[in-house]
């Protein structure tokens, strides 16, 4: 499920300046109560939403592996270590004064003895509530704002477009591959289904409303892969897995493929929902449904 988690998920936040041993910070309401932050943190430790802390142009000095392996990131992070919340000596050595953590984490106590650590649970918070919520930890709230005010009008007006040219009634869904099994998504899991579902307003195939909308993603055989596929298919394709079903009839048929109406993304830079990731996938969509005859 590492795989296949995205950063996402609904409780606001409010900050307040004040004075701890002599250091300007600010008070942040997290989920388990306030934690005093630095106002302007110069060395965060993201063991969960790296991404989104990147996007704000956080001084990061530690990321989970998972993110490290993203392409979209690579640039970013040139310098800047690969830490888990298993390897407390790593993070001491790095002199945090913030960490960013997961609730399901384990060492949460003994982090919160290094440096002031806020915890998040996956899921939590809708995409745009978590990337306002990192907005007020790094005391860049109205930045985080901009961004999420911006970004849908983009993300709608494209998708006013899309539904003009494909016809209101035509249908997307999201798959992605597996080691041995195909995966479908909802409307809230990543691989740019935030965009198509939310803010495009796209519809999904019924199939898909019915078992992935609620759960966020569902899994099927191969076999099963036309009761889901939609008027277009979004293919998150995982090089690092067998890929030989695109080679089989039951593929091949599906009208979406006959037609040339696969969009594929890569699934190592589609897993997040921050704003790097959309960015790069509301281009690839509009590119793929609006530039396409």
């Amino acid at each position: 499920m590492l795989l296949l988690a995205a950063c996402g998920g609904n409780d606001a936040s409010e900050g307040e300046e004040n004075q701890v041993s002599g250091n300007k910070t600010i008070t942040y309401q997290s989920e388990s109560g306030p934690v005093d932050v630095p106002e302007n943190p110069e060395r965060i430790i993201a063991l969960t939403n790296a991404p989104n802390v990147l996007a704000l142009e956080g001084k990061v000095v530690g990321v989970d592996e998972w993110t490290n392996t993203n392409p979209l990131f690579e640039q970013r992070l040139e310098g800047i270590e690969v830490v888990s919340e298993e390897n407390l000596e790593k993070i001491i050595e790095l002199d945090p004064d913030l960490i960013i953590a997961g609730t399901h984490m384990s060492n949460l106590e003994q982090l919160s003895e290094i440096a002031p650590t806020v915890a998040f649970t996956w899921g939590k918070l809708d995409y745009l509530t978590q990337q306002l919520e990192i907005g007020k930890l790094l005391n860049k709230e109205d930045e985080a704002k901009e961004w999420m005010d911006d970004f849908k009008g983009r993300a709608g007006a494209a998708g006013d477009e899309i539904r003009e040219k494909i016809g209101e009634d035509a249908t997307v869904s999201v798959l992605e591959t597996g080691d041995k099994e195909m995966y479908v998504f909802g409307d809230n899991y990543a691989r740019g289904t935030e965009i198509l579902y939310q803010e495009m307003k796209l519809s999904m195939p019924e199939k898909v409303e019915e078992l992935a909308l609620e759960s966020g993603v569902y899994t099927l055989s191969y076999e099963l892969i036309p009761e889901f596929a939609g008027d277009y298919v979004v293919l998150s394709k995982n090089a690092d897995v067998d890929n030989s079903f695109m080679e089989t009839d039951t593929w091949k048929n599906i009208p979406a493929v006959q037609q040339d109406r696969v969009i594929e993304i890569n699934t190592k830079a589609s897993t997040y929902s921050d704003p790097i990731t959309l960015e790069h996938l509301l281009e690839t969509f509009e590119k793929a449904f609006l530039e396409s005859e």
